[in-house]
Parts: C-alpha cells; sequence; structure tokens
C-alpha cells in the first residue's frame, strides 16, 4: 500500500510539474512583445511605418542649461514623429532625453529642487505633446567617457530622478531608461520600481577589427556580447519582463570610407572588400584583402538570431537605433517585426 502511494505521490508531482512547465511556457510565448525604434530629431528625410514598431522614442531632448528643465530638438520634427497615432492609434511614443555626449544630468539630479522642477517639465511636455512617456539616456551616471560632467552621487540621484519622474508623469505615462551594455552605473534594484523597462544598448562595444554587436563569444567580439549584456542586466535585478534587447540598424567601422559607410543600404564592396559570417558569434561583416575585419553591421540571418535570443530569455521585445539607417526595403525593421510580432513558425510550436 506505501508503494502504491509513493507511486501515487511521484505522478503527482510529475503531473505537477509538467503542468508549470507548461504555463510558464504559454506565458513566454504569449506574453505582448514590443518592439522600440528610435527617431532622431536630425533626420527628417523619412518618417517610419508606425505599423512595424509599437513604440517610438523621439531623440533628443536634453537637459536645459539652468538644470531644471528640458530643450527639444526640432520640435516641428517631433509633431510630425506624434501625428504618427493618426495611422496607428495604438502606437506609443515617447521622447528620449540625453544621448552621448548630451549633459547637465549631474548637476540636474544632485539637487533636489532642480531635479524636481525638471521632473515637472517633463509631465509638461508628455501632456503638451500627446506623449506617452519619457527616456532617459543618460550616458553614464557616475562617467565622465561622454566628455559630460559627473559625480560619484550620480547613480544614487539617478534612483532618486527616477522617482521624481514617476511621481511627475503618474502612474499612466511610460517611464524607461536606455543602459549600457554591461549594466553598469544603474542600482536597478533600488529604481526597477519605478520604471516600465530598460533598453540594453548592445552595441558600440568595440571598434574593427573587433565586431561591436556579436550574439555569442567568438574570437572577434568585443568587450561583452549581446547575450553577455542580456545577462549582466538580469544579474543586476532588471525582470526579463522588463528588459528590450537593442539592435543596430547600421554599420560600425571608418565611416569616412563611403563604400563601408553606404554597404548597408547597398550591398556594393566596390570588389574591395567581402562579407563572411561569423558562425559562433553569428554576426555578418567585411573584411579587407589582408582577410581583416574592417566593418560589423547586422543582415536578416543575425536579427533572426539576435529575436530568438529575446524570445528563449523571455524578454519584453527588442529596440533598434535608428530608422533610417535601415536599407529602402527595411529589411532591418521588417524582419525584427515578424520575428518578434508575426513569427509563423513560432505559432507552430
Amino acid at each position: 500500500m506505501a508503494m502504491k502511494r509513493l507511486g501515487l505521490l511521484i505522478v503527482l508531482v510529475a503531473v505537477a510539474l509538467a503542468t508549470t512547465t507548461i504555463a510558464q511556457a504559454k506565458v513566454v510565448k504569449n506574453q505582448k512583445r514590443i518592439i522600440v525604434a528610435y527617431v532622431c530629431s536630425w533626420t527628417n528625410e523619412r518618417l517610419p511605418d508606425p505599423f512595424l514598431m509599437t513604440h517610438i522614442n523621439y531623440a533628443f531632448g536634453h537637459v536645459n542649461d539652468s538644470f531644471d528643465g528640458v530643450r527639444i530638438q526640432n520640435e516641428p520634427f517631433l509633431h510630425r514623429v506624434v501625428a504618427l497615432k493618426r495611422q496607428n492609434p495604438k502606437l506609443k511614443i515617447m521622447l528620449s532625453i540625453g544621448g552621448w555626449t548630451s549633459g547637465n544630468f549631474s548637476e540636474m539630479a544632485a539637487d533636489e529642487k532642480k531635479r524636481k522642477k525638471f521632473a515637472r517639465d517633463c509631465a509638461r511636455i508628455v501632456k503638451q505633446y500627446n506623449l506617452d512617456g519619457i527616456d532617459i539616456d543618460w550616458e553614464y551616471p557616475t562617467s565622465s567617457e561622454a566628455g559630460i560632467s559627473s559625480s560619484p552621487d550620480d547613480t544614487d540621484n539617478f534612483t532618486l530622478l527616477m522617482r521624481d519622474i514617476r511621481k511627475a508623469i503618474g502612474k499612466r505615462k511610460l517611464l524607461t531608461a536606455a543602459t549600457i551594455a554591461d549594466a553598469l552605473y544603474v542600482d536597478f534594484p533600488a529604481c526597477i520600481k519605478y520604471m516600465d523597462f530598460v533598453n540594453i544598448m548592445a552595441y558600440d562595444v568595440a571598434n574593427p577589427p573587433k565586431h561591436h554587436t556579436t550574439l555569442y563569444r567568438s574570437p572577434l567580439s568585443g568587450r561583452i556580447t549581446v547575450e553577455e549584456a542580456v545577462d549582466a542586466h538580469l544579474k543586476a535585478g532588471v525582470p526579463a519582463e522588463k528588459l528590450t534587447l537593442g539592435m543596430p540598424l547600421y554599420g560600425r567601422g571608418d565611416h569616412s570610407n563611403k563604400v563601408l559607410d553606404m554597404y548597408v543600404k547597398t550591398r556594393n564592396t566596390d570588389g574591395r572588400y567581402f562579407e563572411r559570417w561569423d558562425d559562433v558569434g553569428k554576426v555578418p561583416y567585411l573584411v579587407d584583402e589582408t582577410d581583416t575585419l574592417v566593418w560589423a553591421f547586422d543582415n536578416i540571418e543575425s536579427y533572426e538570431a539576435k529575436c530568438r535570443l529575446i524570445k528563449e530569455k523571455g524578454l519584453l521585445g527588442g529596440m533598434y537605433w535608428e530608422c533610417t539607417e535601415d536599407n529602402d526595403q527595411l529589411d532591418g525593421m521588417r524582419t525584427i517585426h515578424r520575428m518578434l510580432m508575426t513569427d509563423p513558425e513560432e505559432d507552430k510550436r
């Protein structure tokens, strides 16, 4: 009798575990993913297809010179971007404040009065421009790498900034941040409760002859891979369902070389360069006559691989910089949308 009970208990435990596993799988599969697209104020050449993304981060706003408000680049273009909601009412549009070399964060965040006034100005802008939230792109708290001022107190003050912006804009508006691939400079356990999600800038971690955004560790990888960047954020305390993986639509290398600089859009090597595939890192690249990597970029196959990682890790979605860097066929944007939002292969599993 005891053996029968033990056998029955084992069966019940196995069924429970199987049910839990199936339930978890359904959560990951049915999770409503998002795609965040950066649209830059200086790129008036074309507006994006508003159905290829769920969110737009308009780049950029900046901390003003009095450290207590927001200055917006090219406001007329922001109005045009917001007007995309007429085509896709479900589209969320946010103002991204900051960017590389964009300073005044440290001074603003360190002063309580200025910080709260800045937060109130964020709320004013959200209301005035009919925005859905604010994205903070401070590169980076406690670091002067981008040529901006910094302080050892920046990390703590970043948390206070997130708290004050959240209080100012309310619970119904979005508050996000762009973060370095290594998940440094931010105290995520302290501030993630104020944030809706975090955009990992999993690119620009190296220059040729290294690739700047390999998916997995290979001899061509820079200081950190895409997979390592995701794991770093998870380890730092960001839940998977609050993470989007950033992918570049552009190439990285010598931008003064017009053949290389235009390769993503033209696929023309002028007979001087040769395309290779890193089967370990899961990315393409160009080499010169010495077989040295001179241009790092992504293609349909590498975007597909990165999107599969998003699904495997159960992340909220993907992000990319920036819309006009894609080719005329929109290979990058369409691939990311297909893989994350409409992939028929996933429905078969």
